[in-house]
C-alpha cells in the first residue's frame, strides 16, 4: 500500500492522541469500565446560550453555504474578542473560519511551507504542528525545553535555530501537552529576531482562556506592534467554551494571507458549517461567566492530581500554569520489566483500565500526558490506579539497579 501514497506522506505518523482515544473507545464499547485521562476536550457542557442559537439557526433554516471564509457576523464577533481581549484593531478581512484550530493551523502550514523550508517549533510538542509541517514537505526544526524550568520555551534556544532556510516558528501557548506558558518577555526577542530576518511568527493559541497564573501573555498585540504584516494567530472556540465537536477555529492574518486561506477553503471543506457558525457568534458576544468557573474548577483538579501523584517520590511532575493537562515524568519507574513510558501506558490500560498518552506521542520519552478535564472522582480513581502500577514497578527498578 505504501508505494501507492503520495511521498509527503512518507514520514508522516499517525495521531498518539486519537490513537488513545480509539483504544479507550474500543474497550468501552466492550464493557470495560475505563478511566479515560486520553481526552483533549472538556468535560464541561456547552453553555445553554449557545446550543440554544444553533437550535434557532435550524428553526430560521440557516441551512446553506456561506462564504468559505464565513459568515461576517462571526469574523466580527472574533475581531471584537480579540479587541476586548487584547487591544487590537482587526478586520474581517483578516480573518477566515476554520474547521477547528487544526485546520488553522493546517492552512497555514499549506499556504506558507515549501519543500527545502524549515519551521522552528518547541518540544515537547503537540504532534500535529511537526507533522503538519511534513505534509507541507518542509522540515521541522525542533528546539527542547526542559522539565527543571517548567518547560519554558528560551529565546535564545529559538533565535540560535534559525538558518538561512528558516520560514516560520511555530509556538504553542499555553502549551498541550506541558502547560507551559510563553509570555512577552519571553517572546519579544522571538518576535524581533523574526522581524529582522522576514520570518513568519505562528502562534497557536486555542488555549488561551485557560490560563491560572498572572502573566503578561499578550501575545496578540506584541505580533501586531512588531510584526503584524508576517503573523498568524490561530484560535479556537473548542476549549474555552466546550465546543470540540463544534469545529470552529479562526486565522487572523495579513489580508494577502488571508486571501490564499479563502482559496484553499475554497477548494477543500468549503465554509465551516453553518449552524456553527451562528453559534459562535453567540459564544464569542455573549456571558463570557461560564469560562472563569471551567478555570477555577480545572486548578481545583489540576492541584488534587498532581498532590496524589506526586507523593510517589519517583513520579515527578512540573505544576502546568495553563491548559488542563499534567506531564508527569516517570523515568524513575523505567528500565525494570516497563522500559518505556509507551509500555507503561500499554500496561496501564491493560491491567488498571487508565487510558493516558505516553510521552513518545509528544517527543518525551519516560514521560505520561493525563489529561485532567474529567471528574473529581475519576482523577481520584485513575490517580489511585496509576500509583498502583508505579508501586508494583518498583521494586522490579530497584532489584535491576542492583
Amino acid at each position: 500500500m505504501s508505494a501507492v501514497l503520495a511521498q509527503r506522506l512518507a514520514n508522516v505518523t499517525g495521531s498518539a492522541t486519537m490513537k488513545v482515544a480509539a483504544e479507550a473507545d474500543r474497550l468501552k464499547r466492550s464493557g470495560v469500565q475505563i478511566v479515560d485521562f486520553g481526552a483533549g476536550e472538556p468535560d464541561f457542557q456547552t453553555p445553554q446560550h449557545v446550543k440554544d442559537a444553533a437550535k434557532a439557526a435550524i428553526d430560521a433554516n440557516f441551512s446553506r453555504y456561506t462564504n468559505a471564509m464565513g459568515i461576517p457576523e462571526f469574523r466580527e464577533a472574533v475581531c471584537a474578542q480579540y479587541k476586548r481581549d487584547y487591544g487590537i484593531d482587526c478586520t474581517v478581512a483578516e480573518v477566515v473560519l476554520t474547521n477547528g484550530g487544526k485546520q488553522a493551523l493546517f492552512n497555514t502550514a499549506l499556504a506558507l511551507f515549501n519543500p527545502g523550508d524549515e519551521v522552528i517549533t518547541h518540544a515537547p510538542y503537540w504532534p500535529t504542528i511537526p507533522e503538519q509541517i511534513k505534509i507541507a514537505n518542509a522540515t521541522p526544526v525542533i528546539v527542547q525545553t526542559k522539565p527543571d524550568d517548567g518547560f519554558t520555551v528560551h529565546p535564545e534556544r529559538i533565535v540560535a535555530a534559525i538558518t538561512p532556510k528558516t520560514k516560520a516558528i511555530i509556538i504553542n501557548s499555553p502549551c498541550n501537552p506541558t502547560g507551559s506558558l510563553t509570555d512577552v518577555a519571553a517572546m519579544t526577542p522571538i518576535v524581533e529576531a523574526a522581524a529582522a530576518r522576514g520570518i513568519w511568527v505562528i502562534v497557536d493559541l486555542c488555549y488561551e482562556h485557560l490560563i491560572y497564573d498572572e502573566v503578561d501573555h499578550n501575545l496578540p498585540k506584541l505580533l501586531f506592534d512588531k510584526h503584524r504584516d508576517r503573523s498568524v494567530i490561530c484560535g479556537s472556540l473548542s476549549k474555552t467554551y466546550a465546543m470540540t465537536g463544534w469545529r470552529a477555529g479562526w486565522t487572523i492574518a495579513p489580508k494577502d494571507l488571508t486571501q490564499a486561506f479563502n482559496v484553499i477553503m475554497g477548494h477543500t471543506t468549503s465554509n465551516i458549517a453553518s449552524i456553527v457558525q451562528k453559534a459562535g457568534v453567540v459564544a464569542l458576544n455573549g456571558p463570557q461567566d461560564g469560562v472563569k468557573v471551567m478555570l477555577d474548577e480545572y486548578r481545583r483538579r489540576r492541584d488534587a492530581i498532581h498532590g496524589w501523584l506526586t507523593a510517589n517520590p519517583a513520579i515527578k511532575c512540573v505544576k502546568p500554569r495553563g491548559a488542563f493537562y499534567l506531564f508527569p515524568d516517570i523515568s524513575e519507574l523505567l528500565g525494570g520489566e516497563v522500559k518505556s513510558s509507551s509500555e507503561f501506558a500499554q500496561r496501564l490500560i491493560e491491567q488498571e483500565h487508565v487510558a493516558l498518552t505516553p510521552g513518545e506521542g509528544f517527543d518525551a520519552p519516560g514521560y505520561l500526558r493525563i489529561s485532567y478535564a474529567t471528574s473529581m472522582d475519576q482523577l481520584r480513581e485513575g490517580a489511585t490506579r496509576i500509583l498502583r502500577l508505579a508501586e508494583k514497578l518498583q521494586p522490579a527498578k530497584a532489584g535491576a539497579s542492583r
